[in-house]
């Protein structure tokens, strides 16, 4: 399984607009292109010196391979729109993660 980690750093003039679009819209529109199975939204709790609030969205999909084809076919387009709407007062950076192995609690 390979996670598809995109953090983002956006700017408090345009945050709620952002998170808006973000639950609402391009989370949705990333899943609909089928190539990933799941997404979580999660807040980094740490204070930037650049200001902003951090986020990072992880997407989970089967292989690399799958990855390769949403960077080919989706991406561009997906990434426009956010460059489009929020410009300047949006910084990305993406991590591609391989998970090894999940623990969890035995209730």
């Amino acid at each position: 399984m390979i996670l598809y980690n995109v953090t983002i750093n956006i700017q408090e003039s345009v945050h709620d607009q952002w998170i808006n679009w973000m639950q609402n819209k391009h989370i949705n529109d990333v899943l609909a292109t089928g190539k990933f199975s799941s997404a979580r939204m999660v807040k980094v709790l740490v204070e930037e010196e650049m200001g902003g609030v951090t986020y990072a969205i992880q997407y989970t999909t089967d292989s690399m391979e799958t990855l390769q084809q949403y960077y080919n076919e989706d991406a561009p387009k997906l990434r426009e729109e956010g460059n489009r709407l929020f410009g300047d007062k949006m910084l990305a950076f993406r991590t591609e993660l391989e998970v090894i192995s999940e623990f969890f609690q035995n209730n």
